[in-house]
């Protein structure tokens, strides 16, 4: 407790008021009334700051704990002043604009928001584009594989079967040469023919007929009679080419061949050809 606190306390106690009401003359020789010391909780006498001082009892010691509390506490008022103190900036300083400031600041926010609208909408419809291109790409996938197809049974690489014709050949005298089976070939294509295998050999582009002893090869492969054609195609016309005058039929029977054609709603052509790599022709694409 200081000097002047003692006075205060001293000044309030019955002595000295009492003191007060003296004369000035009895004042003077009076003695000076005494100031309570205080008590701490364990009987000890308060010790004012300066006795605390002098006795090096101050500063008082602080914990750990009780400082890094300290300074948790200073960082979350400090950081609470300066968001408060942000707010009130910005709400000052648009409450302060003029009105051509916040009619423009409106302007920006709008444009922005239009901005951010059509970047939205670009990347939609880039979405959509990758979707479509996906979708056009799978459908291009399955073109290719269906042309891939196409193009192998015009090969002969793969198996192949619809309507079309069966056309049986019988030369019990062996008159029937390998010209006169490659004039029938020829007819076929001609009438439309997709696919033709003889005996177990597909026809193909590149197919060639010999004679042979007692037979025809085709392709190197040997064949004999009967001769049976299968043929898919459409049959109202691979049959009347086949009959026409002075065709194929005809020619045959000149030569006492047996001829007989067979249209069949599903004619199945299995034989196939290996496919060749090509030694000096390259894609131009």
């Amino acid at each position: 407790m200081s000097s002047d606190d003692e006075a205060s306390t001293a000044s309030g106690t019955p002595e000295n008021r009492l003191r007060k009401e003296l004369p000035e003359e009895i004042r003077a020789t009076a003695p000076a009334p005494k100031v309570p010391e205080e008590k701490e909780a364990g009987g000890e006498p308060t010790l004012t700051g300066r006795q605390r001082l002098v006795k090096g009892l101050w500063p008082p010691r602080v914990s750990r704990a009780q400082l890094i509390v300290a300074l948790l506490l200073f960082g979350l008022g400090f950081g609470l002043a300066v968001q408060v103190a942000s707010n009130s900036d910005s709400g000052s300083a648009l409450r302060g604009a003029r009105q051509e400031d916040l009619v423009r600041i409106l302007d920006e926010l709008d444009s922005r928001t239009q901005r951010l609208e059509d970047e939205k909408q670009g990347l939609e419809d880039q979405r959509t584009e990758l979707e479509n291109s996906s979708d056009q790409a799978e459908e291009a996938r399955k073109q290719t594989v269906e042309r891939e197809k196409q193009l192998g049974i015009l090969a002969g690489t793969v198996a192949a079967q619809g309507p079309g014709i069966t056309l049986t050949i019988n030369d019990s005298k062996g008159t029937v040469e390998a010209d006169m089976l490659l004039d029938a070939i020829q007819e076929l294509r001609a009438a439309g023919a997709e696919a033709i295998q003889v005996n177990g050999v597909r026809v193909v582009a590149s197919t060639y007929l010999t004679d042979s002893d007692k037979g025809v090869s085709v392709d190197g492969n040997k064949i004999t009679q009967p001769y049976r054609f299968k043929v898919i195609g459409k049959s109202q016309d691979l049959e009347p080419a086949l009959n026409i005058p002075g065709g194929v039929v005809q020619t045959l029977e000149k030569e006492q061949a047996t001829v007989t054609v067979e249209p069949s709603t599903k004619i199945v052509v299995d034989a196939l050809r290996p496919a060749k790599q090509p030694d000096y022709a390259r894609s131009s694409q």
